[in-house]
């Protein structure tokens, strides 16, 4: 399979889709920020270096077929924070090289099989409503079975997160076939609760609450308009990248609170916080994913200013994952389904029955 991985950043989609169980033996990226690259050189050796997009040949640069397409194409110019330029911003009309592609293999009679986009939220209401609505047309006249949902980081990483991911696959499959992520059943959503995902909370920090007891960490961040505010569930507000800086507060990372002592949060923990980082056999985090980079070959440093910017364009690894292994579940394959695990119980209004579906942990594919 091939994977082409546009507006890359530090590698959040390519990482996605391989945790997955996606198997890739080609594999392009295009980003246009130098130290962005550098970490995907870093990271992904192997991977085919494509540059900026819009310099991209499809029959000079791309293999003949290409298995999936994805890209977290620049959300700036229809941003809730920024000036909502829509399309009418440069930035935004980098989406038509998205379509450019698809169309050359849709034209050629082998399309793109799979696509997966990633955008802002106000991607929905930009342009007076009429950015997505351009988007989705052009994407099914492409001849794209095409799915959306707003998928919120919180629940897979203690992160306030609400991206617009956009899905889609060749073919009608009726239903629709990967949103939404998050099971139907009640009993297991109470139980994910239960595990931390509340309501967002935030307050004023008061006297009394400065001094937290020995080993407790809270959250917060700082408002130019409301100050320091605490997150009650620990769950941190979305992580930026603008204006990385300690002299202006209101973009500064979010902040922990330990004991008497006020920080930010350390590039490390921003990346836990975006699915870059996770716990070996021995409980130890690996941290250090935008560490470092590669430059004409050689490793060099990454200065924390830099790892704050590029965790904040990042997407979330593990809402990649679980969409990645949606969309796997729907290509065909040999597996024997001997990995199982125990999915949901759904009642049948015909029958009057419920029946248990299964999950196979090998090909992600969805068993009754």
């Amino acid at each position: 399979m091939q994977m082409l991985d546009l507006f890359s950043g530090i590698g959040g989609f390519h990482r996605g889709f391989e945790e997955a169980g996606w198997k890739f033996d080609w594999i392009g990226f295009s980003e246009v920020d130098k130290h962005a690259s550098s970490v995907y050189r870093h990271r992904y050796p192997e991977a085919v270096e494509l540059g900026d997009i819009k310099l991209i040949q499809p029959e000079r640069d791309l293999p003949d077929k290409l298995t999936v397409l994805c890209g977290g194409f620049p959300c700036q110019s229809f941003s809730i924070a920024g000036a909502r330029g829509s399309f009418s911003d440069t930035r935004g009309t980098l989406f038509f090289e998205i379509a450019r592609i698809l169309s050359y293999y849709r034209d050629k009679g082998d399309p793109v099989p799979y696509f997966l986009l990633e955008n802002v939220k106000g991607l929905y209401s930009a342009g007076d409503y009429t950015a997505f609505a351009t988007i989705y047309g052009i994407l099914t006249e492409l001849d794209y079975n095409v799915e959306c949902s707003l998928e919120n980081t919180k629940y897979y990483l203690p992160q306030n997160r609400e991206r617009v991911y956009i899905a889609g696959y060749i073919g009608d499959r009726g239903r629709g076939q990967i949103f939404p992520l998050r099971n139907g059943n009640k009993e297991i959503n109470k139980r994910e609760e239960s595990r931390g995902l509340q309501k967002q909370h935030s307050a004023t920090l008061t006297a009394s609450q400065y001094k937290l007891p020995r080993g407790m960490t809270l959250i917060a961040d700082y408002r130019t308009d409301e100050g320091l505010r605490i997150r009650r569930d620990n769950v941190s507000p979305c992580l930026n990248s603008v204006k990385a800086s300690e002299t202006e507060p209101s973009w500064m990372p979010p902040l922990a609170i330990e004991e008497t002592r006020i920080r930010r949060l350390t590039p490390n923990e921003c990346e836990r916080l975006q699915g870059f980082s996770a716990k070996n056999k021995d409980g130890v985090w690996e941290d250090g994913w935008t560490s470092k980079g590669m430059v004409d070959g050689k490793v060099v440093d990454i200065s924390d200013t830099q790892r704050y910017k590029m965790c904040g364009n990042a997407v979330t690894v593990n809402v990649v994952k679980t969409i990645a292994a949606k969309m796997l579940s729907t290509v065909e394959t040999d597996c024997e389904h001997k990995n199982l695990e125990q999915g949901e119980d759904r009642y049948g209004r015909e029958d009057h029955e419920y029946t248990t579906y299964w999950f196979c942990l090998d090909c992600g594919e969805e068993i009754e």
